[in-house]
């Protein structure tokens, strides 16, 4: 998968065949002495802390961005929750109300950024 000069291609076509091989899981290509442990390493089977058994290689990408139980922060509190919980948490929290120093009228905090706008 490389561009080879074409007075080596030969030679490297050979060495490849022998000493190279595609990895079944995820097509990178692998030194044959190494396979066994790149499977081993990088396709086993975990289990993320949600319970949800995944590949090894793909857990840090699920932890990242698609786990339930990945952290999350509310965006009117700044509290830190597991994502699974941040939308009842933000119902809630935004519900809250905050006095405003202009008008002195209670704001909700959802609707905190866009009070100034039509605060008198």
């Amino acid at each position: 998968k490389k561009d080879i000069p074409i007075a080596n291609f030969v030679v490297h076509e050979i060495h490849c065949s022998r000493n190279i091989e595609v990895c079944r899981h995820c097509s990178e290509l692998i030194p044959k002495s190494e396979m066994k442990n790149h499977i081993e390493s990088e396709h086993v089977q975990v289990t993320c802390k949600c319970r949800m058994k995944i590949e090894k290689c793909l857990l840090k990408d699920h932890e990242a961005s698609a786990c339930p139980l990945r952290p999350a922060v509310c965006r009117y509190c700044d509290i830190q929750l597991v994502s699974n919980k941040l939308q009842d948490h933000e119902v809630y929290c935004g519900a809250r109300t905050e006095r405003c120093g202009g008008c002195s009228r209670n704001i909700m905090m959802k609707d905190l950024k866009e009070h100034p706008r039509v605060c008198g």
